[in-house]
């Protein structure tokens, strides 16, 4: 196996280098910013620097820590983990001059890490400017460390003490360019590793089969790294192939059960009655991308290309441009339709669970537990009329026992599920989810899971519905049992994961917490992730209803799914001209990958561009 490589930078007396263990399988490179002979001076630095040598470790005089690469041949530049222990730029330099001496690092490691390797940075207590400071300093009297090693591609994956005591032979020194001590009682050390980097996708044309024709469309920009990513695939480990597989087996047992994923469209055509249209994807086919007569008579045109709509509109107008357009198309926001095709089929057996699953599409404010896209499972099955109570609470049993199941592997924290009737009141305190399938039909049952854990803000959330209805193609024996679940808000309350962005992480270190058929409690490989807020206020135009979804969906696309909140901070109507203004409070953060100032700066002035642009807003 290869040697793991360690550089150690700032060290002073060289007190740090000497106490690592002298492993043969490890390569150590000790440096100080000093010259030798400065170095020479303090106390036991020279006896340090003799047993370095004595173990075979390099020592190196004069180095720079913003200027890394320039010490090293390319050959020799790969490290798997740099230390650096109380950086300070010397005197009594400020909290800027700190943050500048920390960024230009940063940046310099980035040029000798390895991909996986590690930076190790021990600070004072509240220099850092993270949660994990106690007391905490605020914000603008810290180091900002995590906000800088963002600006280089890294990200703060731990924070441990740093117990000199435990040390052997260890001395802080350098205190104001002393041979003196730093107080270093409660100093921390922020483990840093490489962030993936920030994603641009192109635009993306999706093919499919839809009523024996090859159909193309524009997938919505905001779901392009979301299409055909294959989390329910057999071979899987991801958490929401975890849940289904789970309740799949368990209801297996209980009911003849028949599973139909494989003929479920992207597309759905037609009017989903009670549905607000501002929470559909839509999907058109342009009048200028119509087939001709010749064209349909020749069998040229069974390729047709249909766009995406950003912000559909139920008015005259779009009444009147739909005389021009052959038909209208949504991304599917639920499975539940492909399930009622099946009911009204003559293959449809009463007394058969059938089960659809995939993901599902609905645009939606911005918050942590309110997903664009997840993954649905939806269960039907006919029963005789006075028996669906039974089936229903038999159906819940098996649910909950698969949750329950599920929920062994997951120690930390009590779990409760509970049926709840639906009623008005309630669907206004519940989530998105519940809050949709009551839009979609009529709900009987909501099924809730709740969990007590201490940093969770979604303590109790609707995971799934259950509707009766008649079953109209047969006699009045029989009655529709259904329910609907949402597979990714399932695998987040189990796991403990805070952010439903994290479900969609291109990062392997996502994946890698959670074995083939298990879930584990998910913890986080992107530590207190800076936030910057940006306010952006404007007029709303004259007469017009202000879609706040679309004001969403702008956000989510212009900056990747790197807004963390959007919050209405004021409101303001001008009488004299009956204008109305609306200001924003928008926090870009992201959940797994850096995101530096820069960046967030960027992100914001392309929203305002996109909102004047797709809103007719006039920007204040």
């Amino acid at each position: 196996a290869a040697q793991r490589r360690v550089l150690l930078l700032g060290e002073g007396n060289f007190s740090f280098a000497a106490s690592l263990g002298g492993d043969a399988g490890t390569s150590v490179v000790a440096t100080c910013y000093e010259s030798e002979e400065e170095v020479s001076a303090q106390g036991r630095a020279v006896e340090n620097i003799q047993r370095l040598r004595e173990r075979g470790a390099e020592v190196m005089f004069s180095v720079d820590c913003t200027r890394l690469k320039d010490y090293f041949f390319p050959a020799k530049r790969e490290f798997d983990c740099i230390y650096f222990n109380f950086p300070h730029c010397g005197r009594k330099a400020g909290v800027v001059k700190n943050r500048e001496l920390l960024s230009h690092f940063f940046h310099s490691c980035a040029e000798v890490l390895t991909e996986e390797g590690e930076i190790h940075v021990a600070l004072c207590n509240g220099q850092g400017g993270t949660p994990a400071d106690q007391p905490r300093r605020e914000w603008h009297n810290s180091w900002q460390i995590v906000a800088v090693a963002a600006g280089a591609g890294f990200i703060l994956s731990n924070v441990q003490p740093f117990k000199a005591e435990t040390i052997h032979g260890y001395k802080c020194t350098g205190y104001r360019s002393q041979d003196k001590s730093f107080c270093i009682e409660g100093a921390l050390n922020h483990i840093f590793t490489r962030s993936m980097p920030l994603a641009y996708f192109k635009p993306m044309i999706c093919e499919i089969e839809l009523e024996s024709r090859r159909i193309s469309f524009q997938v919505p920009q905001v779901l392009v790294d979301k299409i055909n990513r294959g989390f329910l695939e057999v071979n899987s480990n991801h958490p929401v192939q975890t849940v289904k597989e789970k309740l799949t087996a368990v209801l297996s047992q209980a009911f003849p059960l028949q599973s139909i994923d494989y003929c479920l469209s992207l597309l759905f055509q037609g009017h989903l009655n009670g549905v607000c249209h501002s929470n559909i994807f839509w999907i058109v086919l342009s009048p200028e991308e119509t087939p001709s007569t010749e064209e349909m008579a020749s069998g040229r045109a069974n390729a047709i290309l249909f766009s995406h709509v950003d912000f559909y509109r139920d008015t005259d107008d779009n009444v009147q441009e739909g005389c021009q357009i052959a038909k209208q198309y949504c991304l599917r926001p639920s499975l539940l339709p492909h399930a009622q095709a099946v009911i009204k089929s003559a293959a449809f057996v009463p007394g058969t669970l059938y089960v659809f699953s995939g993901p599902v599409f609905r645009k939606c404010l911005i918050s942590p537990y309110s997903m664009p896209v997840f993954h649905e499972m939806v269960f039907v099955c006919a029963v005789n009329r006075g028996t669906e109570n039974s089936c229903i609470e038999m159906l819940v049993d098996k649910i909950k026992n698969s949750i329950h199941s599920l929920h062994q592997t997951v120690s930390g924290f009590p779990l409760t599920i509970s049926l709840q009737k639906a009623t008005c009141s309630e669907t206004t305190e519940l989530n998105d989810f519940a809050a949709f399938e009551s839009q979609l039909s009529k709900v009987q049952y909501f099924l809730c899971m709740e969990v007590d854990t201490l940093d969770s803000s979604e303590k109790c959330s609707c995971v799934g519905v259950i509707r009766t209805a008649p079953y109209e193609l047969a006699s009045s024996d029989f009655v529709i049992v259904s329910a609907s679940l949402n597979l990714d808000l399932i695998a987040m309350l189990l796991c403990g994961i805070q952010d439903w962005r994290m479900l969609w992480t291109s990062d392997t270190r996502f994946l890698r917490q959670f074995p083939r058929g298990e879930l584990r409690l998910f913890k986080s490989f992107s530590l207190y992730p800076p936030s910057y807020v940006h306010d952006v206020s404007f007029w709303v135009p004259d007469g017009e209803q202000f879609d706040e979804a679309a004001f969403h969906t702008i956000a989510r696309q212009v900056s990747g799914e790197m807004v963390a909140s959007i919050q209405l901070i004021d409101s303001f109507h001008q009488s004299e001209t009956g204008r109305k203004s609306l200001c924003y409070r928008v926090a870009f953060q992201s959940c797994d990958k850096a995101l530096s100032r820069r960046e967030a700066v960027a992100m914001q002035l392309l929203c305002r561009e996109e909102l004047k642009q797709r809103l007719h807003v006039a920007l204040r």
